[in-house]
């Protein structure tokens, strides 16, 4: 899940927990037998390490597709690309941090720097048969995002790929969603992308000092530590949290929980309020069922592609909405109009849940998950694409005025409420859920939008053309739609599951042409101004004079 980053502020990567990294002379690296502090995983980290099985995946990606060539004439191959990394390592700890298991799962696993990682491993070279069309290059990206991160590793992986049609050279990265969310990602991409073709002058870095792996021993000890901690952080937790279970996307759906929401809140009511405000109302939407609200498979289908973004900008000030609205909007149009032809389209709006980071400035360089969710009505039921732009302008508000009521840690919080030994048990009992008669699913489809650089990127000197965002699907919710700013254009990345549709680009086709429609009727409308504006200017003017 890629987050909104529309809490962001500036982003500092400094040398993050680690103090430094001495560059490697060959393959698999052991660095020093210094003890440093390992780090545990949060609830909500771990959850994502929980959710995989044979089916799912737990991690998020990039494609970046560059020039063939750097500034300097040198191609970009793998081997450019494991020197960057190598260089760079002292400022990736993500890159370096390996899990270390509680045995039992006695308590959440935590990471460990011990300065070990095999560059050639990590970063792979990759290749497309001729004559390299893009639904080649996306046939091979859903095949290696298929594919789950090896646990005894680094959790990720980087391909460089040959052979594209055009000539240029793409670029997929997979990082675990255990290790970064949307915002945490960027960081990581803006210590491997520069600004400029000629890079970035860095400091030389001193030796590593690396963490001994802790034994199981250790680990079990640890594990038995934290046992006694579990139930305080679920009674600290929950009169905060469970009044607001059913704002929670992965368990709204789940038997009993708006119960025991509904039930919290009138708790809550009979209670002084600690801040003397209202409680808030439930969350009563419902998704409605189409293709994508069952069991996902193992496979994957993938679709990108690029947009205006000057023209998503003028619908934005022609008709007074956000950037983010018409991203919705195209969303919703895409989705209507695709459904509808296959007579699939439901009576009521469809809902979207929208990752939105709560990351403070002070957490930046942290890594982890920092974010929360906001479920918001896609009104795929409406014909007119201006009504319904105005419409989820409108759901928008409502939803981001939810959330600032809402704990900025619920989703964390509410993971307190399930032992770390039952994690994985109650991940897949929610698998179960997906597509059951009679149980409705928490949403349709999962939508984010983030915001990137406004001015072009360079891998190692080689000019970045495109940035497509490839994120990951779940049970019951078999479709994600996410989509990066890159300089003037809007890159999307479909993601679905290939048993509920096995050809996502009459999808993307569909988003292009609720684009159009959008931007056409803008350019109607700021030629010929509504008669009603026109009414109220004059009679403004004749109330004005004397």
């Amino acid at each position: 899940m890629h987050a909104i980053a529309e809490r962001r502020g500036g982003v500092d990567i400094g040398n993050g927990d680690v103090e430094c990294w001495r560059k490697p002379t060959s393959g698999r690296q052991p660095l020093g037998t210094t003890i440093n502090t390992v780090r545990q995983l949060t609830s909500l980290d771990a959850q994502f390490l929980a959710m995989e099985n044979d089916r799912t995946q737990g991690h998020v990606s990039i494609l970046g597709v560059f020039d063939a060539q750097t500034a300097s004439g040198r191609p970009l191959d793998a081997a450019l690309v494991r020197e960057l990394v190598t260089a760079r390592m002292h400022l990736l700890p993500t890159f370096r941090w390996r899990l270390a298991p509680v045995p039992f799962g006695l308590d959440h696993p935590y990471w460990v720097d011990d300065g070990r990682f095999d560059v050639e491993y990590h970063v792979q070279d990759a290749a497309l048969p001729a004559p390299g069309t893009q639904r080649q290059l996306a046939d091979l990206v859903a095949h290696l995002i298929g594919r789950q991160l090896d646990r005894a590793r680094p959790l990720w992986e980087l391909y460089v790929i040959q052979g594209l049609q055009d000539g240029s050279v793409a670029v997929l990265t997979k990082m675990h969603h255990a290790a970064v969310d949307g915002v945490s990602g960027a960081e990581v991409l803006s210590v491997l992308l520069d600004g400029t073709a000629t890079g970035r002058d860095l400091k030389a870095a001193p030796a590593v000092v690396a963490e001994r792996f802790p034994s199981e021993v250790e680990m079990l000890g640890r594990g038995l530590v934290g046992l006694w901690r579990q139930p305080l952080r679920a009674l600290k937790a929950a009169p905060t949290t469970l009044p607001h279970l059913d704002d929670v996307a992965p368990l709204r759906h789940v038997p009993g929980v708006k119960a025991i929401a509904r039930s919290s809140r009138l708790v809550m009511r009979a209670l002084p309020m600690r801040n003397g405000g209202p409680a808030l109302q439930g969350n009563d939407l419902v998704a409605p069922q189409t293709r994508f609200q069952t069991r996902v498979s193992a496979h994957r289908r993938v679709a990108f592609g690029t947009m205006s973004l000057d023209d998503v900008k003028m619908v934005k000030n022609t008709f007074g909405c956000t950037v983010n609205d018409v991203v919705l909007a195209i969303c919703a149009a895409g989705l209507r109009s695709w459904l509808d032809e296959r007579g699939e389209l439901p009576a009521e709006p469809l809902l979207g849940f929208i990752p939105v980071s709560v990351r403070t400035p002070e957490q930046m360089g942290t890594f982890g998950n920092r974010v929360s969710v906001m479920i918001t009505e896609l009104p795929t039921e409406t014909a007119d694409p201006v009504q319904r732009l105005h419409r989820i302008n409108q759901s928008m508000k409502s939803a981001k005025d939810r959330h600032k009521a809402l704990p900025a840690s619920l989703m964390q919080d509410a993971s307190h409420f399930i032992p770390p030994a039952l994690l994985a048990q109650a991940g897949r009992a929610t698998s179960r859920l997906a597509g059951i008669r009679g149980i409705n699913q928490p949403v349709n489809v999962g939508i984010s939008n983030v915001p990137g650089s406004p001015t072009p990127l360079y891998l190692g000197g080689a000019r970045q053309r495109a940035q497509f965002p490839i994120s990951a699907v779940l049970d019951g919710i078999g479709l994600n739609i996410t989509v990066f700013s890159y300089q003037d254009s809007l890159e999307f990345g479909i993601v679905v599951d290939r048993e509920q549709l096995d050809d996502p680009w009459p999808l993307l086709d569909a988003l292009r042409v609720g684009l159009d429609e959008l931007r056409d009727l803008a350019k109607v409308h700021a030629s010929h101004p509504p008669a009603t504006s026109t009414r109220q200017k004059a009679s403004t003017r004749r109330k004005a004079t004397p």
